[in-house]
């Protein structure tokens, strides 16, 4: 009823309702097999769920496969799935615990075998990270456009440890409440929101380093002098100054 619970006039409450009372008709035509209610879940759910391992395993195929792992374990264990949290956390929380397992085993197993380095040219399926952060307080992740600075972000991503890491990937990446959170990894929102402030002050401190040296500010841009020319500028001119 966690809907309900943030309902604050009759609209809202009504409103949660009709949710809840929409979602049970869903899950009552999973529980009977329904082909059509099985299509519906996997078009609603199958990129959202794709997208969250994917930033948990960091690796393309093994997010395709640990994608269709959970997609299993929710057919098979829809009929002991009895409302007690919203049908979409309740598949997140699958998605979370079969992605770590991937990323477990990856170290144990892949890892030996496998460089972690990401291949000249980049993955073209890892995501941009742009705009994500909703919080008032300032993120690792406020005025990154530079296009370089998102690749570095996702590589320090990749680097903050668990739980910091998926706490951050649901709130910042996936846009989830932190109620949303708690349903998910099944702990109070205090620990919820103690994990994200912890993940996201990892994240700058593997961030800031990387800005200084590569002579950026906060926004990914070169950084200016008083007179308002950039490192980068100051460089190109002494090179035409030496070729003149």
């Amino acid at each position: 009823m966690r809907a309900m619970a943030g309902a604050t006039t009759l609209a809202d409450f009504a409103g949660a309702l009709g949710i809840r009372a929409q979602e049970a008709a869903i899950v009552a035509e999973l529980k009977a097999g329904s082909e059509e209610a099985y299509n519906w879940l996997i078009g609603e759910f199958h990129q959202p769920v794709y997208s969250v391992v994917y930033r948990i395993v960091s690796d393309a195929a093994d997010a395709a496969d640990t994608t269709q792992e959970v997609f299993l374990k929710v057919f098979r264990g829809m009929k002991h799935f009895h409302g007690e949290s919203s049908l979409k956390t309740w598949i997140y929380r699958i998605a979370i615990h079969e992605a770590a397992n991937r990323r477990r085993w990856w170290f144990r197993h892949k890892a030996k075998e496998t460089s972690m380095e990401t291949p000249v040219g980049g993955n073209p399926c890892v995501l941009e990270l742009k705009d994500m952060l909703v919080d008032e307080r300032e993120t690792p992740f406020d005025s990154m456009a530079h296009e370089g600075v998102r690749a570095r972000v996702e590589g320090a991503l990749r680097k903050v440890p668990e739980p910091y890491r998926t706490a951050i990937i649901l709130r910042d990446l996936e846009d989830m409440s932190y109620e949303e959170i708690a349903e998910i990894t099944q702990v109070s929102l205090g620990t919820v929101k103690s994990r994200i402030t912890r993940g996201r002050d990892a994240l700058k401190r593997r961030l800031s380093l990387y800005l200084k040296e590569s002579g950026l500010d906060g926004a990914g841009r070169p950084k200016r002098d008083k007179g308002g020319i950039s490192k980068e500028d100051q460089s190109g001119g002494r090179r035409m100054e030496a070729a003149s």
